[in-house]
């Protein structure tokens, strides 16, 4: 219910962000990075002077460049011009040109310059205003220099001309690298291609040691990736490359509170418990020492930290299952907040005592509802908003009707307008979309996911830093990849996983959703193509993201290589844990498996009583799609149990859910079943009757057909076959009989046999 990124909202350090401390002393200071930054500027203050449009020098402005490179860490000479040249050439060569003239000159060529700067403050309409981001940048470059002996300036003169010097190292580089590709065949062109990718890493990870950040750099950067990481941590640092450059940061200033924290928020996506909670703990003992926490006494800004220390404790718990220790952190920050009178804090305690009852298997959903009217009291839309969902879930899996759950979403969606709370309405629509899948109308849930895809498709390509790699959008992303493999577009389903493994790689925190369903949707069809071997294979790697769901799928494999023992066993031993966690959808799914098994052996009078079971619990949990599934099985039974015409009659009742939101294979399934009832009923019928019978058989095997061939299901093809060559032999049409009847033999041959079904 609650992030780990919400005490970040809460906590004072985000407020302010003053530290107190050694390094910290001086506010800037002069580098050769920032001498052509002040180029730069110097540039773009003059531009109508030398000539260069003014349109050009405002495309630095409109691609929100000037932040960026100014607050920003230092960087080569090559990857400063290549970022000013993507948006004003002109410029990019300017800049070039001045830096060559002071790095190629005298030492009084770089002091004139400063000299210079003067001038852009000076006139009736100064090109610069002192007190803007530009011109506090500029003056304080300028007091910096002022400040420094002829020593240090002297030694500022060298780094410029040795920064100036790799910038000429590297541009010759290039040019030798791309006269040699010009002078090479494709095949030695890709060959050595290859080579440079094994031998230089990737950019991001090119880490190296440097110098202590300035206050602003060092808010800048931390900013910056806490952002990422909390929207869209494909394009953050890596974990190992921004660890490596907060180790750097705090070893110039190890009592900078912030930079533990980000180090704290780094450690959660590899999974790393104790480095997280080592720095989580450093962060509050920073914070609690500097006394940045508070701007009032002491004595309150020392107790927020110890509340808020203790929650976030008490989530960092619960986050790795560690449910005692969780709840005594989270008893903690209770009695805190109370001695305190923080009312805020304590609702954020009382989410996490939600979740931490959740996962103890007790779903207390008097908490939630006190949570969302004290949050509604308290003017909390945050977590009023949290708190409704919560209880939309709950009450999800305690069988709500789904009219009932949309009209508690609509609460919660008027709160998110109404404050502009984006992040969560993206989350209010991801738990639409798993709804309306879980009720089984696959139509609904699609609409969801291209709602919410179309929402993020109107933003600015600049602002791709919003919201765009939320777990929100995760969900929904895999649910269209599973939506498209349901109706045969493996394509389709196959580029959508690839691009969620681009948006969301293996080491960020919610790649395992992608993971399970690339997993689920390569079972499916490894069984659909009756590939049980490699069904098999991933069966583990279906277990280690989620154990009961592993179990279940390796007991259909065990089903489908006729191990029946096996798998009842199986099945039994996931049927008592989901009866204690409460898990009525798997519970469902095990008792239509268990009926299967039971065909399998004959007993299909004991198959009976577990699908009516089945069906009570579909319908009293208003699960559409399972009530159908468990509709067409209690035909088949009938069907098996030599009553073609009850068969039937039940049957309606599910084949139109069935064609409206089902697979393709289910489609397939219901025809294909339709047609054996039909038959089998119109056996005792007169001649004509019969004839017209066994003629809409054959064009209900027809579309089951083309639903099979979309699932690209070769067993049930071959049994469609079959059915329609008896068929046509029994109504004397000899050619079509003749050509199911070569088709048949065609894929009898390509495929193993397993004892297919066939109607005598």
């Amino acid at each position: 219910m609650a992030s780990v990124h919400e005490s970040m909202f809460f906590n004072p350090m985000m407020a302010n962000g003053v530290v107190h401390a050694n390094i910290f002393g001086i506010k800037d200071w002069v580098t050769p990075h920032k001498i052509s930054i002040l180029v730069l500027l110097h540039e773009m203050a003059t531009s109508k002077e030398q000539g260069t449009p003014e349109v050009e020098t405002r495309r630095l402005h409109m691609n929100k460049l000037n932040l960026p490179l100014l607050q920003g860490p230092d960087m080569p000479l090559v990857q400063l011009l290549k970022t000013i040249g993507e948006c004003c050439p002109k410029l990019a060569s300017a800049v070039s040109t001045r830096v060559k003239l002071m790095a190629e000159g005298e030492l009084k060529d770089m002091e004139n310059f400063f000299c210079s700067l003067q001038n852009v403050f000076t006139g009736t309409e100064p090109a610069v205003h002192k007190t803007s981001v530009i011109g506090l940048f500029l003056r304080h470059m300028i007091l910096a220099y002022n400040k420094l002996s002829f020593s240090q300036v002297y030694k500022l003169y060298t780094a410029l001309q040795q920064y100036y010097q790799s910038y000429e190292k590297m541009s010759s580089k290039t040019v030798e690298r791309e006269d040699t590709d010009m002078e090479l065949t494709p095949l030695d062109l890709e060959g050595k291609m290859e080579k440079e990718e094994l031998e230089f890493p990737a950019r991001d990870e090119e880490v190296v040691d440097r110098g202590p950040l300035s206050q602003k750099q060092a808010e800048y950067f931390l900013a910056q990736q806490a952002s990422l990481l909390k929207n869209n941590e494909n394009k953050a640092l890596s974990p190992a490359a921004l660890q490596k450059e907060l180790n750097n940061l705090l070893k110039f200033n190890p009592d900078f509170s912030e930079a533990h924290y980000l180090s704290y928020l780094n450690s959660l996506r590899v999974q790393d418990y104790f480095s997280a909670m080592h720095s989580l703990l450093h962060y509050f003992d920073r914070l609690i020492l500097t006394g940045s926490d508070s701007k009032s006494s002491g004595e309150d800004g020392f107790g927020r930290s110890l509340r808020y220390a203790a929650l976030n404790l008490a989530a960092l718990n619960c986050r790795f299952g560690h449910h005692e220790q969780a709840q005594f952190a989270l008893q903690e920050a209770i009695r805190i907040a109370q001695e305190s009178s923080d009312h805020v804090c304590l609702q954020h305690c009382l989410s996490w005592l939600y979740i931490l009852e959740q996962m103890k298997g007790s779903d207390n959903a008097v908490l939630v509802e006190h949570s969302v009217k004290k949050a509604g009291q308290l003017g909390l839309p945050y977590l009023a908003s949290l708190g409704i969902q919560s209880l939309v879930q709950q009450r999800t899996f305690s069988g709500r009707s789904a009219n009932k759950l949309m009209d508690a979403m609509k609460d919660s969606d008027m709160l998110h307008w109404k404050h502009g709370l984006s992040e969560l309405i993206d989350v209010s629509i991801a738990q639409k979309t798993a709804i309306w899948k879980m009720y089984g109308q696959s139509t609904m849930a699609l609409q969801q996911t291209q709602l919410l895809l179309y929402m993020h498709s109107l933003e600015s390509v600049n602002m791709d830093i919003h919201q765009n790699n939320t777990e929100a959008m995760a969900v929904v992303l895999c649910h269209l990849a599973e939506l498209h493999a349901e109706q045969g577009y493996y394509s389709a389903a196959s580029e959508i996983l690839k691009h969620l493994k681009d948006r969301f790689p293996p080491h960020s925190q919610h790649a395992k959703l992608w993971m399970l369903f690339d997993q689920n949707i390569q079972f499916n069809r490894a069984m659909t193509d009756g590939k049980y071997h490699i069904a098999d294979s991933l069966v583990p790697g279906i277990a280690a993201l989620n154990g009961p769901e592993g179990l279940y799928r390796k007991a259909l494999v065990l089903k489908a290589q006729n191990q029946i023992i096996e798998s009842y066993r199986l099945l039994q031993k996931l049927l008592v844990h989901c009866q204690k966690k409460k898990s009525t959808e798997m519970l469902i799914k095990i008792l239509i498996l268990e009926a299967e098994l039971f065909w399998r052996s004959s007993c299909h009078a004991v198959a009976v009583p577990l699908l009516l079971k089945a069906l009570a619990l579909s319908r009293e949990y208003h699960l559409e799609y399972l009530t159908s599934e468990a509709i067409l099985h209690l035909a088949f039974s009938q069907l098996l149990l030599g009553i073609p015409e009850q068969a039937l009659n039940v049957l309606h009742m599910a084949i139109e859910p069935i064609l409206a939101n089902g697979t393709v294979l289910d489609r397939g399934r219901a025809m294909l079943l339709l047609a054996k009832c039909q038959v089998a009923s119109a056996a005792s019928c007169p001649t004509q009757e019969k004839s017209e019978a066994f003629a809409s058989a054959i064009e209900n095997l027809n579309e089951a057909k083309i639903y099979f061939e979309k699932a690209d299901c070769g067993e049930r093809i071959r049994e469609v076959l079959y059915l329609q060559a008896r068929l046509f032999n029994t109504l004397g049409k000899t050619k079509e009989r003749n050509k199911c009847a070569m088709m048949f033999r065609q894929l009898h041959q390509e495929l193993p046999t397993y004892g297919v079904p066939l109607l005598s």
